[in-house]
This record gives structure tokens, sequence and C-alpha cells, in this order.
């Protein structure tokens, strides 16, 4: 690794202001002492401006940010990357055993904290909407993640060592928005080793120069409507032309317009601050212009996929939901299709692969509307493969539909399914009830997970 500590090359983070994964980034770079700029405000990098340019593209296909780039024109995305080789020894372990405790708490932050704390936590943000069943499971699925890290650090003050590595970086930042917004007193009191090493690391000198104080939250934020109607983006659009006024507007409205416009730009002016709170990559993009349907040129389709997730996630799954699946099921609007990932040989630690399973998911947010997967690991560490049933509207693989949706399934190799098959029948209710005898797998079931 590139000795940061004695190395005059500057660095620069492109991002928005307050995005907690580059904050991963910029506090490793003050326990190595790596010189890093960062680049969040005008001009020198405008978020939705800058990372679309043919030059930012150039080299970092995805626009997203954070991204990294060296003087020596050495360039990075993904935070984990990047506050990785920021870091010192120190930071990333010095022996084989330390780096992969520090990975594997890194791993643990993305795939166990980050989904349900967004779930969460967004909805009081104003930057998504409130689903009180999805809302109740996220807290179960906190709790969960806080007896782990609580039991963890029941006889330790930080996660790996003696000292703070990348796993207390990553972890804390990860959860800074749950403490901020929703763990109240009561919620924490629980898992005191946790609000314990939690507020050890925020206090650190070089957690501080970058997040300032964090202050724990005294009462737990809720969903406000108003808010999140004041978030979502305003839609300007110009009547067609040679189209007249609607009848209603021509009465009431058109003697004082003005007065109308000025109110609603003092109440957008006075929203706009909200979004300066926000953290992640929705919030930035919740100011932007809705992108079009990728499904809207289809027909609507008779078969409801909500209901159906509803009786999947609180019914009975072999005596209710996949009946009422098959019942339902429109197989002109939508069709199945069988996944299997291409490279099983690269399958290492199962919670790894796991991994691999979520970050598509969570890649694929955009999709949930549209779709449902039942995917399963099977088999052990190192000997190990990864299939799925996955459900789309239409007749082709939704994938192709968005450039947003196609970073992992290239990965897989994809067969659509005859729906009236006996082979389909039996690998619907086999993979959504994650149990049978899976003869084509050849492996013993492992852990399953659902895109819903």
């Amino acid at each position: 690794h590139l000795d940061l500590e004695s190395t005059t090359v500057y660095r620069t983070l492109y991002t928005y202001p307050e995005n907690w994964r580059a904050f991963k980034a910029q506090i490793a770079a003050q326990y190595s002492g790596a010189r890093l700029k960062v680049a969040s405000s005008a001009p020198a990098f405008t978020f939705g401006q800058t990372n679309r340019t043919p030059a930012f593209l150039n080299n970092f296909p995805l626009g997203k940010v954070p991204a990294f780039q060296g003087d020596d024109g050495f360039c990075l995305f993904e935070s984990n990357a990047i506050a990785h080789y920021l870091s010192n020894e120190a930071l990333r372990g010095s022996s084989p055993q330390t780096q992969s405790q520090v990975l594997q708490w890194v791993s643990f932050a993305d795939a166990e904290i980050i989904p349900p704390a967004s779930t969460w936590v967004f909805p009081t943000l104003g930057i998504m909407q409130f689903n009180k069943q999805a809302t109740e499971q996220a807290k179960e699925e906190v709790k969960k993640v806080l007896s782990v890290l609580n039991h963890h650090l029941n006889t330790r003050t930080f996660l790996v060592g003696e000292r703070v590595s990348l796993a207390d970086i990553s972890v804390a930042c990860s959860m800074i928005w749950l403490f901020k917004q929703v763990l109240e007193p009561s919620f924490r009191q629980p898992f005191p080793n946790v609000t314990r090493w939690f507020q050890t690391c925020v206090n650190q000198p070089q957690f501080k120069t970058v997040l300032g104080e964090v202050k724990l939250c005294d009462k737990m934020a809720q969903f406000d409507p108003k808010k999140f109607s004041d978030m979502q983006p305003k839609k300007d659009t110009p009547p067609k032309k040679d189209t007249p006024p609607k009848k209603e507007k021509a009465g009431k409205e058109a003697g004082k317009p003005q007065e109308k416009k000025d109110k609603k730009k003092k109440e957008e002016k006075e929203a706009a601050p909200a979004e300066e709170e926000m953290d992640e990559c929705e919030a930035a993009l919740a100011s932007e212009p809705k992108t079009k349907d990728p499904f809207a040129h289809l027909p609507k389709s008779a078969f409801v996929m909500d209901e159906f997730k509803r009786k999947y996630s609180n019914e009975d799954t072999l005596t209710v939901a996949v009946p009422h699946f098959w019942e339902h099921f429109d197989k002109e609007g939508y069709s199945i299709w069988y996944g299997e990932y291409k490279f099983p040989e690269e399958l290492t630690m199962t919670f790894m692969s796991c991994n691999l399973i979520m970050g598509m998911f969570q890649r694929l947010d955009k999709l949930r509307k549209n779709g449902f997967a039942s995917v399963i690991l099977f088999g052990g560490n190192n000997d190990s493969s990864i299939s799925g049933i996955w459900i789309f509207r239409g007749q082709d693989l939704a994938f192709t539909l968005s450039d947003d949706w196609q970073i992992d399934y290239e990965s897989y190799a994809w067969r659509k399914l005859d729906p009236d098959s006996d082979e389909t029948k039996t690998m619907v209710k086999e993979y959504f009830a994650w149990e049978g005898e899976f003869k084509h797998v050849g492996k013993p079931f492992s852990q399953g997970k659902c895109f819903k």
C-alpha cells in the first residue's frame, strides 16, 4: 500500500454536503494524515451537474459520489474502497486476521445496518414515503443489529483490537442518522455498550473534525406528510399549445395568480433548508425531475403485485401466498425468470455471498414496484451457489429497461420459465417457501433473501 502519511500528493473527494458515505473517507484521512481536498460545492462540484459531465463520467462511469481522484490521475469510486485506500495499516489491520475482521464489520454495516436504517430514517427526513409495516420491520431489524453489537462490545472498547479501526469508522458512520433521528433514550436503553462505543468514536478528535458535535436524539422523529410533500420535485409543466385553460382556474384564480405564485415560491424557499440535512443520494436526487417509468409502455395488468406481497409477508407461504399467486397471476402482463449466479467458484464465506445478494437488491430499489424475487444461497463456506426466482412486469428481462438496473444482472444466467409447466410450479413453490428438494441444485438450503 502507498504510504499516505509520508506523501505530499493531494487528493480530491467529490461529494455533496453531509454525505455520511464520504465521512468514512474523510475520517480515515484524518487518522492517516492523507492530504484530502473535499469538493462538495460550486464551483468545484455541483451534485446533479458536475457528475453528469463527460469528463466526470469518463473517470466514474456510474456518476455516483463519493468519488476519489488523486493528482496523479488515480481514480476510485465506492466509499469503502476510497476509505480503505486513504487508511493506514493501523486502520486496515496489521495481520490477515485483523484485516478480515475489519472487512467483516465494514460488510456488516452495508448489509445489516444500512437497509433497515434507511427504511426507518428516510421517511422522517421527508425523502421517502412512510410505510408502517416496513418501518416496524426495520425497527426490529435495527434491534437485532444493536443486540449483536452490544454483545460484541460487552468486553471491548472498539470493534477490532484496542484502538479505532476502519471497522469503527464504517459502522459508526452508518449509524449517525439512527442516533440523530430515531434512537431515543428508551430505545437505546437496552444497548448501553453500543451507545458508549458510538459516543467514544464520535468524540475522537479525528471524528469531530469531520462530523462536528453529534447530538443524540431526545425524541424519536416521526414521518411528516407535509414535509414529504414539500420535498417532492415541483412539476411546473407549461400548458400545451392550443389547449384552453381549465374552467375552474379561470374563475377563482384568474384574479390573483401572482399572489399564489409568490406564496408558492415562499413555501418552496422555506422547505429548501431541509434538503441540506440529508445524507444519502436519494436525498440529493429528491430535488431532481422524475425519470420516465421504464414500464410505462406496458398495458395495465389485473395482477396486483402489492396484494401478493402482502399475502407473502403476512400469511403462510404454502397454504395462502402460493395459491394466491397462481390464482391471480397474469401470464400476459408478467413473466417468471430463473436466475443463477455464473461464478460459484468465486463464492467464499456465506456472509459475503449474502452481501452479494443484498447489494444487488439495494441497487434495484426502484424496480421493487414492478418486481419480486426469492433468491437462495445453497451450500456452505467455499462450496455454495446462488439462484432464485424473479417475477417482472412484461415479457422481457426487466434489467435491460434501465441503465441503473444493469450493474449486477450480467453475472447471472437467466432462463424464462413457462408459467404453465409443472417444473415452474415446483420451482415457484420451493423458492417461495425456502423448502423442498431443489433437485436441480445439489446443495442444501443455507439462507434465503427476498426482493419485495
